[in-house]
């Protein structure tokens, strides 16, 4: 039905063969490596171990963990289509189905957070920030776009700048001081491993590859990123409010509040609270904060930053990228601030 992907990552969509029978969903998805990428796609072991089977929560998406087909993965979904291919729609019911399934996105997220490590070696952290520190910090050899790429950072970013984003990537997979323990993450959350239903099914959050440990405020921002990036990048989303339509703020929102809540919507809307996800002074649950709104902004950050790094090393070079040195630029100076709706304290 579709196939599209980069250097990094090949998606084939299809109809499943017993599509229309019931069970998880009448849509295969099959993540493959790139052709800029070595080695089959594989789920860790010892994170998918760790991944809950939501199947009995209603509220939250599927974590639909992919099992081994060839030298890549195939996840079940009920949609043919992710969020981020709904987002590009204009229709304001497009929207409504973005929110639902970012909601459904973060209570999975929650429970998934909610896992406790078992006692030995801990999950690797996810590789995109491993991808990310590399690349900034210079210590493993680098395509020449990617090479290109970070000289042109340290020119626009200066030294500082990369120091920053350096200490944020190693705090969001080994937290120091009380209220940060490392959780099982997702690693990839984002509107692209997000899918709806196309008309009836559970929303699904493909699960594999980049599951791993650290802060929950990776994941949270890693999702929240996604959508900054989207704002700035996308004229129709740039003109959301002013035409009637769900902003990405009132996304984040959402996501945010379905995260605080815990699965229980407080008005009846999707995803509980629709005044204050990522209030100042952190978000809070029934039973108190529930993440750190300053770290979520940074970890939305490190998202965009290793988005740009992933097009410079599988799609290589485009002057695009300059106009992307200067947004992460604005970023790390405001810490990401404006990827938690209302400021962070």
């Amino acid at each position: 039905m579709a196939e599209y992907g980069t250097g990094l990552q090949t998606t084939r969509v299809h109809r499943a063969p017993d599509a229309g029978l019931g069970g998880a969903g009448d849509f295969l998805w099959w993540h493959g490596p790139g052709p800029r990428r070595v080695g089959s796609l594989r789920v860790p072991a010892r994170s998918a171990a760790l991944v809950p089977d939501l199947g009995s929560v209603e509220a939250a998406a599927l974590l639909a963990t992919g099992t081994p087909y060839g030298d890549g993965l195939l996840h079940r979904a009920a949609g043919s289509a992710s969020a981020a291919a709904w987002l590009r729609d204009p229709r304001p019911q497009a929207g409504r189905l973005v929110a639902h399934s970012l909601a459904g996105a973060a209570r999975a997220l929650r429970a998934l957070h909610g896992v406790s490590l078992p006692p030995g070696p801990q999950p690797l952290p996810p590789p995109g920030v491993r991808r990310l520190r590399e690349w900034a910090a210079g210590t493993a050899p680098l395509a020449p776009a990617a090479a290109r790429l970070r000289r042109r950072a340290r020119e626009v970013w200066g030294g500082d700048r990369t120091e920053r984003l350096l200490g944020w990537a190693d705090d969001a997979v080994r937290p120091s001081g009380t209220g940060a323990p490392v959780v099982p993450l997702h690693g990839w959350a984002s509107t692209g491993s997000l899918v709806p239903p196309r008309s009836w099914g559970r929303v699904a959050l493909l699960t594999g590859e980049d599951l791993g440990a650290g802060r929950r405020e990776l994941d949270l921002g890693w999702m929240l990123g996604d959508l900054v990036e989207l704002a700035w990048s996308s004229p129709l989303h740039r003109a959301a409010e002013s035409a009637g339509l769900l902003s990405v703020t009132d996304l984040q929102r959402v996501f945010l509040g379905a995260y605080e809540a815990d699965g229980s919507d407080t008005d009846g809307r999707e995803g509980g609270r629709h005044d204050g996800g990522g209030r100042d002074g952190g978000g809070n649950g029934p039973s108190g904060p529930v993440y750190d709104p300053v770290a979520v902004g940074r970890c939305a950050v490190l998202r965009v930053v290793t988005h740009m790094r992933d097009f410079a090393t599988y799609c290589e070079w485009s002057d695009e990228l300059l106009d992307y040195l200067a947004f992460t630029a604005e970023l790390i100076d405001e810490e990401g601030r404006r990827a938690v709706p209302r400021g962070v304290s």
